[in-house]
């Protein structure tokens, strides 16, 4: 049974070498490492290079960090060729950075994501209605709405659109997050960890998607190697993978 963790902060997770041995011993196949700012995304950079066809980079301008953008896109732009995707990238409506920044970073990551045909990974807090109609207005072929727990009338039209959502280990307790897995196809959806997110308290790894998919197993009453098999091919799809 072969899992991908479709989206994690390998730069902040502790004893990294310890953690993808453990995460590789346990089925995890691949990781999709996402960079948030300047600094995350030369990590990322790094670490990919240190972990060739096992953690794939994504380069992300995310809405919290929005301080250096002309560097960070400089540097996306410079490197595009070698990301797998971009992200993490979005909107985040709750958090205090200005409205109207995070919206003109937003579009450029879009842009960006259409001129060299990659795929985006989208964070879209409280603000679950505009990133949808930005990725829309956009054209994106390939989008994957990461750790998704907003309207489910939007969900519709996410899924409708040919997107893809991304299920979390809140999956286990979250009841946002469990009414989204339940109404997304399983054609439409990936396991993650968010690492080093806590849950409960606890510091997630890669190896924890197994946690992810256990959860999600439950809610969808599916078999568990039956839904890894799924999730797998539709992460290998949408990012490019080869397992």
């Amino acid at each position: 049974m072969k899992l991908i963790d479709c989206h994690a902060h390998l730069e902040e997770v502790p004893n990294l070498d310890q953690e993808l041995k453990s995460a590789k011993e346990k089925g995890v196949a691949a990781i999709i490492a996402v960079g948030s700012d300047l600094y995350s995304n030369i990590s990322v950079q790094q670490i990919s290079e240190h972990y060739p066809n096992y953690v794939y980079p994504a380069l992300g301008l995310h809405p919290w960090d929005l301080d250096r953008i002309d560097e960070t896109i400089q540097f996306i732009e410079k490197n595009i060729e070698r990301c797998t995707a971009l992200g993490e990238v979005g909107l985040d409506f709750k958090y205090q950075t200005p409205k109207e920044l995070q919206v003109k970073a937003f579009a450029h990551m879009l842009e960006l994501a259409n001129r060299y045909d990659k795929p985006v990974i989208i964070h879209s807090r409280w603000a679950w209605r505009e990133a949808f109609e930005m990725v829309k207005k956009a054209g994106a072929k390939r989008a994957v709405f990461h750790w998704y727990s907003g309207p489910l009338d939007v969900l519709r039209e996410i899924i409708a659109q040919g997107f893809y959502v991304s299920a979390t280990p809140a999956a286990e307790f979250s009841e946002a997050h469990q009414l989204v897995i339940k109404e997304v196809p399983l054609e439409r959806l990936l396991l993650e960890t968010d690492s080093p997110v806590k849950y409960r308290g606890i510091a997630s790894t890669p190896s924890h998607v197994l946690k992810t998919l256990k959860a999600v197993a439950q809610l969808k009453k599916v078999d568990e190697s039956r839904l890894a098999e799924i999730t797998t091919k539709n992460v290998a799809n949408i990012f490019e993978i080869k397992i």
